[in-house]
């Protein structure tokens, strides 16, 4: 098994095991809407798509939003955590520097991007949240909730990925409806 694989079946066991029942879905989609948008990215992009939330699969390190005021400092926070779990698991894996240090740049700042494959990334986590994992926040967390998690993610989008947000179906009419609202307050 080379470096990289191993980086990939490591994330993948911790992804796996994650109470968050959407997490293994959104990991893989993630690397999905990336390859859409770069389809010739580098190891470290995938890598970082993959791994972007891997705090939140493991239970006793993950950022609790509870413990922030402000939801983009929680944010920061989740980020920073899951890049320095990513950097424990690809030292364990001998991954070269240049590409560690790659990736736990990406991973620090996949919330806020800045750089245009920081960007890349952000959108293409953006996208996969509206896609796979926005039914699961909307039961997990309620209608007001999940309204101001939308705002917060959409309005990070460019107007040509809010474009496919906006394509997006949804099976319940009360979820489609909060998402079309959202959509709606963000082009006032």
């Amino acid at each position: 098994m080379d470096n990289i694989d191993c980086v990939k079946k490591k994330m993948e066991w911790f992804i796996k095991k994650s109470q968050v029942p959407e997490d293994p879905i959104h990991s893989k989609n993630t690397l999905e809407w990336l390859l859409k948008l770069k389809p010739d990215a580098d190891d470290a992009l995938k890598i970082a798509a993959l791994g972007h939330d891997i705090e939140r699969a493991i239970e006793e390190r993950k950022v609790r939003r509870e413990d922030y005021n402000d939801y983009d400092e929680f944010k920061e926070a989740h980020a920073s955590n899951s890049a320095k779990i990513m950097a424990e698991i690809m030292k364990e894996c001998k991954i070269s520097k240049k590409i560690a240090d790659d990736v736990v740049f990406l991973v620090c700042h996949h919330e806020t991007g800045g750089t245009r494959r920081v960007d890349i990334l952000r959108d293409a986590d953006s996208i996969s949240f509206f896609h796979v994992n926005l039914p699961y926040y909307f039961l997990r967390n309620g209608i007001e909730e999940t309204k101001r998690r939308c705002l917060w993610g959409y309005g990070k989008l460019p107007d040509n990925l809010k474009r496919v947000v906006a394509e997006f179906d949804y099976q319940t009419k009360e979820l489609e409806l909060l998402v079309r609202t959202c959509i709606g307050q963000s082009e006032q």
